[in-house]
């Protein structure tokens, strides 16, 4: 790129807007499943820089937001992506850091606030790095897409117990968008990132392992405790928690090992202690590598419980799958890894780091499309008591980025 229009560009990233905008989002409560008015603050946002809009309505009260700039020509595509519900609702009583509540505080040159970490900073530094472009006068020849998307976070439905929307994430909203039609060539997701550009992130399995019981009141349990659904768990806990060694160290990926969190342990009835449970579960998070099927997975939770089944007949263990999410990488030399890195290096004046993590992202689904997807986002180290935030300085120099980013994938006349 030329550097008279690349500091042209520069030029029009605007601080006090990103600022703003960023207090705005902050401003408006978006758990899973209430992303409602903040598409229609996206909505706006993106009509007033002169995009044309789509609302794609996933379900009642929730909707993806699309921008689109059309370029001149037929030249390379780019879709900036984000999510718009946030980790947590802000209404959680454990969760008292001010950047835990959807309420914007400006602090030593930080921004704190539910969401401005994952992901709204990154919807406002794409929305600002495509009014720079538009204010600079740059005529690009592809197009550029903002997709302002619903549920991401990592959360489901799950029995009959926890349903409704607000456990519809894990890509409800981008399975949406590109199951109709918004199919760019490559895209950037905005995660957050520390602006360390993630080449490859693990996919999960989520499982359920239970055992049975006898239900009887406490006064008939003497001598039969080991008929507990509880002490029948107790008993395989030691197992699966071999097992979770041995497949950590098989999911190998990039260097660095995987990982299985025991997410869950749930039996009985705590308004009636009095009964034996019946049934009592654990439920596991299995990181499954990008470059490894998920069925690798399936089949050696499978192997798992028919030893469990095998070793301990009597104690009606069952298991269940409900969650299958392949992980993603992108090659270290594709035209979008190499134009942030350049785009990086412009504006911060140092080459940016690479990076694998075991968290999820929409470009699980994206991949699968044939859309080449890059995790480079703002944030500023890892949430801490205070919960979210970014500094400022930041968020201006991830919009810069993306604006030089965009230009040169795109392509100007």
């Amino acid at each position: 790129m030329r550097e008279d229009l690349a500091k042209t560009i520069l030029a029009q990233i605007r601080e006090d807007e990103i600022v703003a905008m960023s207090c705005d989002v902050v401003n408006i409560p978006s758990p899973t499943g209430e992303e409602l008015e903040m598409g229609r603050y996206m909505r706006r946002a993106m009509e007033e820089i002169g995009l044309r809009v789509s609302w794609q309505e996933v379900e009642d009260g929730r909707a993806n937001v699309v921008g689109l700039w059309e370029g001149k020509g037929n030249g390379r595509s780019l879709m900036f992506n984000g999510h718009m519900d946030t980790s947590n609702t802000g209404r959680e009583t454990f969760l008292t850091g001010i950047g835990y509540k959807p309420k914007a505080v400006i602090r030593n040159g930080m921004i704190y606030g539910l969401g401005i970490y994952n992901m709204k900073g990154a919807l406002v530094c794409y929305t600002q790095a495509v009014k720079a472009l538009m204010r600079a006068g740059v005529k690009l020849v592809g197009d550029v897409t903002i997709a302002a998307v619903a549920g991401e976070i990592e959360k489901t439905q799950w029995s009959d117990e926890f349903v409704g929307k607000e456990y519809r994430g894990y890509g409800v909203g981008t399975h949406y968008l590109v199951n109709h039609g918004v199919l760019p060539d490559m895209c950037i997701l905005g995660e957050p990132t520390d602006m360390q550009l993630v080449l490859g992130h693990y996919g999960t399995v989520w499982v359920r392992i239970s055992t049975s019981g006898h239900y009887v009141h406490t006064a008939f349990t003497r001598g039969k405790q080991e008929q507990s659904s509880v002490f029948r768990m107790k008993e395989i806990l030691g197992p699966i928690y071999e097992w979770i060694a041995a497949w950590e160290k098989k999911a190998v990926y990039d260097g660095q090992p995987g990982v299985v969190n025991v997410g869950c342990i749930r039996g009985g009835y705590p308004w009636r202690v009095s009964r034996t449970p019946d049934r009592t579960d654990v439920f596991l998070d299995v990181r499954v590598p990008p470059t490894m099927p998920l069925k690798e997975a399936r089949i050696s939770i499978k192997e798992l419980i028919l030893h469990l089944r095998k070793k301990h007949p009597d104690f009606g263990i069952e298991y269940e799958t409900f969650v299958s999410v392949p992980g993603a990488e992108i090659s270290k030399d594709h035209p979008l890894v190499k134009t942030i890195e350049s785009c990086h290096q412009r504006v911060l004046g140092v080459v940016p780091k690479h990076a694998t993590v075991l968290w999820d992202s929409d470009a699980s689904v994206m991949t699968r499309y044939g859309i080449e997807t890059l995790n480079y986002g703002p944030s500023s180290g890892p949430r801490d008591a205070e919960g979210e935030k970014v500094a400022i300085d930041t968020l201006v120099n991830t919009a810069k980025v993306y604006a030089l980013a965009a230009a040169e994938i795109c392509g100007t006349q």
